[in-house]
């Protein structure tokens, strides 16, 4: 009646052989002491990419709750205890016009291509004014967050496209000035409208991709965040905003073009009244926004290695 078969011996024989191991303290999981030193072996390396594929979208997908988070820190602290709050957002680019048109408009009879000056001047100004202060506080960006650098790992490039994130909340709110200067001067609007979020996309991804590069490089190097306002105030008056690009000469259009901010202005203001637009000037913006783009991504991931050590 005891006897068991061969089989049946041997299940029960390697049954009884693995209980132990399993309740053995050797295997159960061990939870580690605080005072315990921290690994020889680094629990993640940031390494600079090996190869051209540096914007890695999935892994920027994965901590877009933390992008999320950024932008909304961003507009939060900026307007933080003001009287008129983001209403600043709408002063900056309406005052900037009144001063434009009182002493280039009037005064100066700059031309405006049969356009209200007023509103030839903020149609261009939206954008720019994004630009500007999309590229003004992505490029110093890294070194502003190099707390949270320095104790936690996530995607670097995360940090500049907060930046830009909260720059077009306001771009969004300024847009609510142009309403009503549309229908004052009675500027109708037209199919070309539809383009206006490419537009608003392409001037992002090129804020993107100048303000990625430069902030990786005002790690290294803090003589970019005292070069760059002046740069950018330069740019200003080499790009189409309180004048039209129809003033450059014939001959010099091309070289005039090789400005991004031609194609992209000028694309602005002519979908936004009704003008046609400038097809040969926004082709080569959008080919110079994806090369920045692709360049900067590749360069901003050669330089992050360094950034906790340096920042």
């Amino acid at each position: 009646m005891l006897t068991r078969t061969r089989s049946e011996a041997t299940t029960s024989e390697s049954a009884g052989a693995r209980i132990p191991a399993l309740n053995s303290p050797s295997s159960s999981p061990t939870t580690p002491s605080p005072h315990e030193p921290l690994p020889d072996v680094p629990l993640v390396t940031i390494e600079a990419s090996k190869s051209w594929n540096a914007l890695n979208l999935r892994e920027i997908w994965s901590y877009r709750e933390l992008l999320y988070f950024l932008i909304w820190r961003d507009v939060k602290v900026r307007y933080k205890q003001t009287v008129l709050g983001i209403m600043w957002v709408v002063f900056q680019p309406a005052l900037t016009t009144i001063i434009f048109t009182i002493f280039l408009g009037k005064l100066a009879q700059v031309p405006s291509d049969n356009l209200p000056y007023p509103l030839f001047v903020y149609a261009a100004l939206l954008p720019w004014t994004f630009f500007a202060s999309a590229v003004t506080s992505s490029s110093s960006s890294i070194v502003g967050s190099g707390n949270l650098i320095t104790k936690v790992y996530f995607p670097r490039m995360i940090i500049p496209a907060s930046a830009i994130g909260g720059r077009l909340v306001d771009l969004a709110v300024a847009f609510i000035v142009l309403i009503p200067l549309m229908i004052y001067y009675g500027v109708s609007v037209t199919g070309a409208i539809l383009v206006v979020p490419l537009l608003v996309a392409l001037v992002a991804l090129l804020a993107f991709g100048f303000g990625m590069w430069t902030s990786a490089l005002n790690v290294k190097y803090r003589d970019i965040g005292v070069m760059l306002p002046v740069l950018i105030q330069l740019w200003m008056f080499a790009s189409p905003i309180v004048y039209p690009s129809s003033i450059v000469p014939a001959k010099y259009q091309w070289l005039y073009s090789l400005n991004p901010l031609v194609g992209v202005l000028e694309g602005f203001r002519s979908s936004l009244l009704g003008r046609e637009i400038n097809w040969p000037a926004l082709g080569i913006s959008t080919v110079f926004t994806l090369a920045l783009l692709v360049y900067s991504a590749y360069a901003f991931r050669r330089m992050e290695k360094t950034f906790a050590d340096i920042v």
